[in-house]
């Protein structure tokens, strides 16, 4: 990704099965791709004069390990924990230690879904949450960030 600053990268994290984005569930997800969605971040980015470091993982222990990266190398999260959301006390833990701004995405209305998928530790930690507004939810969640950091 562009470097426009020379600030602190805004980290957007994805969760677990997010690798698979426009493959799985397309009805749910949509069809774009994650490679689609950091691009059209970068490219907002670039815009708002920010940098972002896009990354995606399927297990806990890394996220929690990029989190803890962010505390130092990091201006803000943007996180889509996946079903990490619902079970997840570590990645909280991780965000509780982190003190820049954090937005939690989710593509899909978690609220008109499964009753499991009601509850959302990362929430709980949250400055934002971002549902049921498809892929545009992270440009969303940008621009919000974009505001709490302030201009550049």
């Amino acid at each position: 990704m562009t470097q426009p600053s020379l600030t602190k990268p805004i980290y957007i994290l994805n969760g677990p099965n997010l690798n698979l984005l426009g493959q799985r569930q397309p009805e749910v997800y949509g069809r774009e791709t994650l490679a689609d969605v950091a691009q059209a971040c970068a490219d907002l980015a670039e815009e708002l004069r920010f940098s972002i470091k896009a990354l995606q993982s399927n297990h806990e222990g890394v996220l929690v390990d990029w989190i803890q990266e962010a505390r130092l190398a990091g201006a803000a999260i943007i996180i889509n924990p996946g079903a990490y959301s619902h079970t997840s006390v570590a990645i909280l833990d991780a965000l509780n230690a982190f003190e820049g701004p954090v937005i939690e995405v989710h593509i899909s209305n978690i609220h008109k879904r499964e009753a499991f998928r009601h509850h959302s530790y990362v929430s709980l930690r949250a400055d934002g949450v971002i549902a049921g507004c498809g892929t545009q939810g992270y440009l969303l969640a940008l621009r919000r960030v974009a505001s709490l950091l302030g201009p550049r």
